[in-house]
């Protein structure tokens, strides 16, 4: 008897790449296959290729599709999910797989709607596809969530992934949540494990994310005499020839060429450089890993099915695996401590603020002691307002804290996507907000960030406070800050390393693990570091004023 026979797996994202891959290899093992998709088209190829691996194992495995499901649409995920249940299909495995590339490009470029679709397929269909899954998951079922190891965190190091802020942070909040799951489904006898493969040969990469990336780059840096909206624009046009024959490029050069009015030349030089640059994006990548190879499909699918084994998964329950396969050396982007400054630096300076909830206003001392130092203090109900000041020095928005409920997977989806903007839709666009307040027309011109200059904090949510926090409590607290950590560090890396400016967007992250009271007047003391130019030559970002280690 092969080892998943009578056993049902769902993956998400299963028409091609990755998500293919995995469900083939449980079908090769004798599962069940559950398999779905925004496509028709891919899902009834990978059907008919799954159909001849049960046949060929003589497994009387069964097929079942569900096309026109993305992930981030509510009524599609509930709605199959209602659909299993009718016909008392029982799931023993879910993968959460399911992802786009999201925009490539710098944060203060990328449209903000493309910024939220992103997070909404990455973060929110993990979650929803999670919680839905449980109505016909039973004792011993899995959950398992691929996610990627640029998110992940070291002692006093958060890694960025310039060009993909909000990819990034949806990585980073899925690992988080992956714990916080494993914490809440401990009584239904559901387990939660999250892997990070690595870099994995896919056409996502090849075709999409390496390329951009390098389209990006020559945006940002200039490309012979063409204006860096020309760039993009052309980029758009010839970057999907990338990997076809002569002919076809040489026609698809001349055609754009004609459409853009630019000599075949220029656009031919254009692809080359871009092809370059990608190819030298995956070399420096893999010169990381110490065998020196991306995983394949198949590899990383094996790690998925061994994951999925009963007793594996009762050890790896809660965890990230594996941890990291990428040397990855960053700038110590979290502080061990805040610098104690003796000079007010708040003297004169304006600081706009904008808070999530007026709840959050009223509770916080914050500005009150800022004005108390000379700070010059204006509250906005929203940034469309604040950016009506003038000669702003220093933006803050605050978050909020997490708001007390029982768990994650009991939240309903109203509930949910009210704290993903929360914590992650509104500090965005306040951030870019800011960002292009202090870089007027950089959005579409990389050259005026050149004598830029800009603060903008973000304060987010402080661990519980109490005398006996528990881990779970700590977790769901843990899933809105790994929404931030990613998300701050790209940014900031962005602001100042490819776009050479002298705008920097922090984070401050109150509070303490071991369950302390978060005191605005360290909040204050950070900020007032945070304005100096001691701060802005400094690569760290992230904050945790209360902590004492």
């Amino acid at each position: 008897m092969l080892k998943f026979q009578n056993k049902t797996v769902l993956v998400t994202g299963s028409g091609t790449g990755i998500g293919q891959a995995i469900i083939k290899k449980f079908v090769e093992n004798g599962a069940n296959a559950v398999i779905l998709g925004r496509r028709k088209e891919p899902l009834e190829e990978t059907a008919k290729m799954l159909g001849e691996v049960i046949k060929k194992k003589q497994s009387n495995a069964t097929v079942k599709i569900f096309d026109g499901v993305d992930v981030s649409d509510e009524k599609a995920v509930t709605g199959m999910f209602d659909t299993l249940k009718s016909e008392n299909v029982n799931l023993d495995v879910v993968v959460n797989n399911a992802g786009v590339s999201g925009p490539v490009t710098c944060f203060a470029h990328a449209p903000l709607d493309d910024f939220r679709s992103t997070v909404d397929i990455h973060l929110t269909g993990t979650f929803w596809t999670s919680v839905q899954a449980l109505k016909v998951m039973k004792e011993g079922a899995k959950i398992i969530t691929i996610s990627t190891f640029f998110a992940e965190e070291r002692p006093l190091e958060q890694r960025p992934y310039r060009f993909r802020s909000p990819y990034t942070a949806s990585q980073g909040a899925k690992n988080r949540l992956v714990e916080a799951m494993s914490w809440e489904l401990l009584e239904k006898g559901v387990m939660s494990i999250g892997t990070n493969p690595g870099p994995v040969h896919s056409d996502r990469i090849y075709k999409t994310v390496y390329p951009k990336a390098a389209s990006e780059f020559l945006r940002v840096s200039g490309f012979e005499d063409l204006s860096p909206s020309e760039v993009e624009t052309a980029n758009n046009e010839i970057i999907g020839l990338l990997g076809e024959d002569d002919e076809t490029i040489k026609a698809g050069i001349k055609s754009a060429a004609e459409k853009l009015g630019k000599p075949e030349t220029t656009l031919t030089n254009l692809l080359d450089k871009v092809k370059t640059i990608a190819e030298k994006i995956q070399k420096n990548t893999s010169t990381m890993i110490p065998d020196q190879q991306f995983l394949s499909q198949e590899q990383v699918a094996t790690t998925v099915l061994t994951l999925a084994d009963d007793e594996q998964a009762k050890i790896l329950n809660g965890k990230i695996i594996p941890g990291d396969r990428v040397f990855y050396p960053v700038k110590p982007h979290v502080a061990s401590s805040v610098p104690k400054v003796e000079k007010n630096n708040f003297e004169g300076k304006v600081c706009v603020v904008t808070f999530d909830d007026e709840a959050d206003r009223k509770n916080s001392s914050v500005m009150s002691r800022i004005e108390s130092m000379g700070g010059v203090i204006s509250i906005s109900e929203n940034m469309d307002d604040a950016l009506n000041e003038h000669d702003i020095d220093l933006f803050i928005h605050v978050t909020g804290n997490v708001p007390n409920f029982s768990k994650l997977t009991e939240l309903s989806r109203s509930e949910w996507d009210k704290l993903v903007d929360k914590f992650i839709n509104t500090p965005a666009k306040v951030t870019q907000g800011a960002i292009s307040y202090c870089a007027p027309g950089g959005s579409d011109d990389p050259r005026k960030f050149k004598d830029a200059k800009g603060r903008i904090v973000i304060i987010g949510p402080a661990l519980p406070a109490g005398k006996k926090i528990s881990g779970h409590e700590r977790a769901k607290v843990e899933v809105f800050r790994g929404l931030l950590r990613p998300f701050v560090t790209t940014v900031n890396q962005e602001l100042s390393d490819v776009l050479k400016s002298n705008v920097r967007v922090f984070l401050i992250l109150p509070g303490t693990v071991d369950g302390k009271e978060p005191k605005d007047e360290n909040i204050v003391n950070t900020i007032n570091y945070l304005v100096s130019d001691e701060a802005g030559s400094s690569s760290e970002v992230i904050f945790c004023p209360d902590e004492t280690r």
